[in-house]
């Protein structure tokens, strides 16, 4: 579990880390440099969830070994299946990452929303939507093990 206080945001109890796979933590199907050692450390303090369309049938293969757990989203309303399923976990207790159209109700719903621009840039929906945008998966990882850069982020 993270706890984070913000002043003038709120005081953040997130147990859950759900993250898009596609554009998020890879390009083309493949796990972007870096990302493995984040996910595992990351993987201590929250439960990490990854979902995915699995667009490159990728993602079993590349999170391999991981303390993850992967859920495929069904081809069509993607969206909806993203946001029932944090609602499932508790969306107060869920910070979430993603970058596409599909993530937009899951980055709203959560506690904490960061959209990440990398490779594939981001949606401008799920830009709107989130509370961060970061310009990659890697910084907004480490917003989660440096907290105080959402505190100087997010304060008012």
């Amino acid at each position: 579990m993270l706890q984070i206080s913000i002043p003038g945001f709120g005081d953040l109890v997130l147990e859950y880390l759900v993250v898009d796979f596609n554009g998020t933590l890879s390009c083309d199907g493949r796990l972007l440099p870096g990302v493995r050692g984040r996910l595992r450390r990351l993987s201590q303090p929250l439960a990490v969830h990854v979902l995915t369309a699995d667009t490159f049938k990728t993602c079993a293969a590349e999170l391999a070994r991981l303390p993850v757990q992967v859920a495929v989203m069904p081809p069509r309303n993607q969206d909806r299946a993203k946001a029932a399923y944090i609602k499932k976990l508790g969306p107060r207790r869920c910070v979430c990452i993603g970058n596409g159209r599909n993530d937009v109700m899951m980055l709203k719903n959560a506690a904490l929303g960061i959209a990440v621009i990398n490779e594939e840039g981001a949606a401008a929906h799920a830009c709107a939507a989130a509370d961060i945008i970061t310009r990659d998966i890697l910084s907004a990882l480490d917003l989660l093990t440096k907290p105080k850069r959402l505190v100087a982020t997010l304060r008012v």
